[in-house]
């Protein structure tokens, strides 16, 4: 018996662990386009974790950033 094709994968976010759906093949749709990151935010959040982060997690870098 066939299983359907799932369209996006879930994933768990490297940070907080939580669980969320990575439409990454998707990018307008994924959750996090959502948050807007410079470049250098981006380069902080890359040098702190390898895989994807759910849209609170990314907020809450961006603010750990700008903060800093």
């Amino acid at each position: 018996m066939s299983t359907p094709l799932q369209k996006h994968e879930t994933v768990m976010c490297d940070r907080c662990r939580s669980t969320f759906e990575c439409k990454a093949n998707s990018y307008t749709k994924c959750q996090c386009s959502e948050v807007h990151l410079t470049i250098n935010e981006v380069q902080y959040v890359s040098e702190l974790y390898d895989g994807c982060l759910c849209v609170n997690c990314l907020r809450e870098l961006q603010k750990e950033y700008q903060e800093q």
